[in-house]
């Protein structure tokens, strides 16, 4: 197989195997997926490329597949890598201007294991800066392009989002510049643009994988996950990126299952709670009906479909726009102008940080910077930020007594399919609404999966959630398996209408 478009079209799993039988080396599929990087610059998915690790990493692993010492089934596979992880040696900007120049002397936990695995880094993608966005067009390497567009309606001809913050990533892989990417989700990140952009997007349980090496955003929050074209790939690159790590203390000790071992268990058995509040007004029909179809989906697989109740849904979201912000107040602290980065002079040591911060940070995070600094005061600590934990606590106890009746539940990703870019710019709150569905499993620590299981009038795609018991990856994986198997999603961004 020595066509690079059939190369950039496989899967992780057809890759792997691809590279088993011998019909094609890493050091072809990555220069395939160079190709196409190069090609599809115009999507402004990467904020650093690194071509020539990728192809020493290749050489690496084809050493390595030579002489029988493979080391799974992510070696010699090409993946994108989000610029909030810190990587030996390759700048690491997190969107931010405030972060120019910082190239990092050490390597995150998770891109570590990814590299202990055999895969192959393309480069490091774009980002909302410091994470904190819904669209991607808050970076200061400017706004990432989703490269689906739209067929008719009021969005045909423009630009449209890819989601945020991981939407750089998300491009890459919808795009098939690489085969799978890293993201983080602090309250969707993973999961929205995922929906957006037509691909796999998984959120672990809040320890699954290490957070360390990872620029913070909201550290109680912030949760590394793989974006892929399926949920087979997902399952194989949670595998290589999650374990106990010691330098994080919120790291799980337990071992890591094999994601993939019950993937075709099917659901016969399974019961599927469809909780109530997970509607909005002026939700689009086909978002309904889509769900309505995940239901019967599952339903005709053997799984049982059961109304349930979250009744404290509808705090989700100002409870995390007060933590989040808070916790974003108390970590962006960090970048004052002394240690790394960017430093722009002052008269005095005060005027410097003053300086450097105000130029260094984007308007978005200046925002919540203001509102967690605000929360966080002596005067409005009690009001509004412990009266927020308070409110956590109810969010996740009502996820615990569903899950005495359910296995797993089933929800919409995002409210709409991806909008046009400059949409909602002058509209924090309609912004951060983009979140509502996905900001829920976030705050309580969840597992939770995006899937694309159609398309909107416009011929955009749609996602669907599924959210399990804490580290039950397994069984998240297994009723997404066979929600991927029946809706049958092989459209892609350039079909034909």
């Amino acid at each position: 197989m020595s066509n690079a478009s059939d190369l950039t079209g496989l899967s992780i799993a057809a890759a792997a195997e691809g590279l088993a039988a011998g019909d094609f080396t890493s050091g072809d599929l990555t220069q395939a997926h160079l190709a196409t990087m190069e090609a599809a610059r115009d999507l402004n998915a990467f904020i650093t490329e690194t071509p020539e690790i990728a192809m020493a990493r290749a050489e690496e692993s084809d050493i390595r597949r030579a002489i029988g010492e493979v080391v799974g089934p992510m070696d010699g596979i090409p993946i994108a890598v989000k610029d909030l992880f810190c990587t030996d040696g390759v700048l690491t900007t997190a969107g931010s201007h405030i972060l120019d120049g910082f190239t990092p002397t050490y390597e995150s936990s998770v891109t570590l294991n990814l590299r202990f695995a055999g895969a192959v880094m393309l480069g490091k993608t774009n980002l909302d800066e410091f994470a904190m966005g819904s669209a991607n067009v808050t970076s200061y390497y400017g706004s990432v392009k989703n490269p689906w567009t739209a067929k008719s309606g009021d969005k045909q001809g423009k630009d449209l989002v890819p989601g945020g913050s991981s939407g750089g990533s998300a491009a890459a892989v919808a795009a098939h510049i690489a085969c799978g990417a890293i993201g983080t989700d602090t309250g969707g990140s993973i999961r929205q643009p995922a929906s957006f952009s037509g691909i796999v997007g998984m959120k672990p349980t809040y320890g699954r994988c290490s957070r360390w090496g990872v620029v913070a955003f909201a550290s109680s929050l912030d949760q590394a996950g793989p974006l892929t074209r399926s949920v087979e790939d997902a399952a194989i690159m949670l595998g290589a990126m999650a374990g106990h790590d010691a330098k994080d203390s919120t790291s799980a000790p337990l071992e890591v299952p094999d994601f993939t071992a019950s993937l075709r268990d099917g659901v016969k058995g399974l019961k599927v709670g469809i909780p109530a509040e997970y509607t909005m007004d002026g939700m689009p029909a086909e978002i309904d009906a889509l769900w309505a179809q995940g239901r019967d989906w599952l339903t005709s697989q053997g799984a049982e479909c059961v109304e349930v109740s979250l009744p404290h849904t509808r705090y989700a979201l100002p409870t995390y726009y007060i933590i989040a912000p808070a916790e974003a107040s108390s970590n962006l602290a960090r970048y004052d102008g002394v240690r790394y980065g960017l430093r722009v002079p002052g008269e005095t040591l005060d005027d410097m940080y003053e300086l450097t911060r105000g130029e260094g940070f984007g308007e978005e995070v200046r925002r919540r910077v203001l509102i967690g600094t605000y929360v966080l005061s002596a005067g409005y600590y009690d009001a509004y930020y412990i009266k927020a934990q308070k409110v956590r606590t109810l969010i996740a106890d009502d996820f615990r007594k569903a899950f005495e009746d359910v296995d797993v539940l089933l929800t919409p990703t995002a409210p709409s399919s991806a909008f046009a870019i400059g949409e909602k710019m002058d509209d924090p709150l309609a912004m951060y609404l983009n979140d509502v569905f996905t900001v829920p499993a976030s705050l309580a620590g969840l597992p939770a999966i995006s899937l694309p299981t159609g398309l909107d009038n416009a011929g955009l795609p749609l996602g669907l959630q599924l959210i399990a018991k804490p580290f039950d990856e397994v069984t998240l994986f297994r009723a997404a398996q066979a929600l991927e198997d029946a809706a049958g999603f092989d459209a892609k961004p350039g079909d034909a209408a």
